[in-house]
């Protein structure tokens, strides 16, 4: 499920953080999949909090009937929530709940923040449209059902709680969390069940995830492996610049994509270029994206000159 465009910026971090030494590459390596490891963790976490608020939001209209003074809605209130099918089938879903198990147990120790979680949304337009909507559908319910996951993954006190048991999720949240809310699209009302195969940030049983997971792999051992090689040519090209005084940030974004236009050959050198502008827009500076483009066009000519390049098909740069 993970985008190669997050497996790179991983990587990136991965080896910033290390000491970026050849003899060091299984140590990054190890911190790098143990991070990949910890992303399906987050995504059960943020997933599980849905059938969770479900459960706790029970609880509160129940403790309303018993009010000393229990107003008209208090007595009679909606139970639309309660009864939503697509949040009943996350419930049941045989993976899902093994995952939970696993992972998605902190939330039986955050009632109180759910329960002040609920009492607002209860008040919000968004709910008091679907419980007073007659109509009872698979896709109604599905749709109320991710409006509510964005709202929950907007709450700072419940992000606050996920972030907490771990360091590596403060600047991973927001993007697992939109993973899981196309995740959550997906789901459709003829193959979601019991018995379907819930979807989690890297799966190994995934084709697609695996194929993904080894580039970034080999991006990771090329980028250590290439790195004094890589850094001459780019002393070669620097004109008006000092090597010890391009930002270090730079210089690994350049290796990585260097490693990424000799190493894989199925992989255009402009989509390689994009990418690699696009994680400097990120992690490094204003004027890096000018800086990083200019030198890495020089890198392809020099490259494909050299033979180092073989590429063919569509995206290709041209001189």
């Amino acid at each position: 499920m993970l985008s190669r465009h997050f497996l790179r910026s991983k990587v990136l971090q991965a080896i910033y953080a290390g000491r970026y030494e050849e003899d060091d590459a299984i140590t990054v390596s190890k911190a790098f999949e143990y991070h990949i490891a910890k992303l399906n963790e987050l995504g059960v976490l943020q997933v599980a909090l849905l059938p969770r608020f479900v459960e706790v939001g029970l609880e509160v209209l129940e403790e309303g009937k018993k009010k000393f003074r229990p107003t008209a809605e208090d007595r009679n209130p909606s139970m639309k929530m309660q009864d939503n099918e697509f949040v009943r089938r996350m419930t049941d879903n045989f993976e899902l709940k093994k995952h939970i198990e696993k992972w998605g147990g902190c939330w039986e120790t955050h009632e109180d923040l759910i329960k002040e979680a609920f009492w607002e949304f209860r008040k919000s337009d968004e709910y008091r449209r679907y419980v007073g909507d007659p109509e009872h559908t698979f896709e109604g319910d599905k749709d109320f059902a991710i409006l509510l996951f964005r709202y929950l993954m907007n709450r700072e006190a419940l992000r606050a709680v996920v972030v907490e048991r771990s360091l590596l999720w403060e600047d991973d949240f927001d993007q697992i969390a939109q993973y899981n809310f196309m995740m959550l699209k997906t789901l459709s009302e003829e193959k979601f069940d019991e018995a379907v195969m819930w979807p989690v940030m890297y799966d190994k049983r995934e084709e697609k995830d695996e194929a993904d997971m080894n580039f970034a792999r080999q991006l990771l051992r090329d980028t250590i492996s290439t790195r004094e090689e890589s850094e001459e040519l780019i002393k070669s090209h620097l004109q008006g610049w000092e090597f010890d005084r391009v930002s270090k940030m730079d210089i690994l974004l350049i290796n990585m994509a260097v490693a990424e236009f000799t190493g894989c050959p199925s992989i255009p050198e402009k989509v390689t270029v994009d990418e690699y502008i696009e994680l400097s827009k990120e992690f490094s500076s204003e004027r890096s994206k000018l800086f990083i483009n200019g030198i890495l066009d020089k890198l392809v000519l020099e490259l494909r000159s050299k033979g180092r390049i073989n590429k063919s098909g569509r995206g290709l740069l041209t001189e």
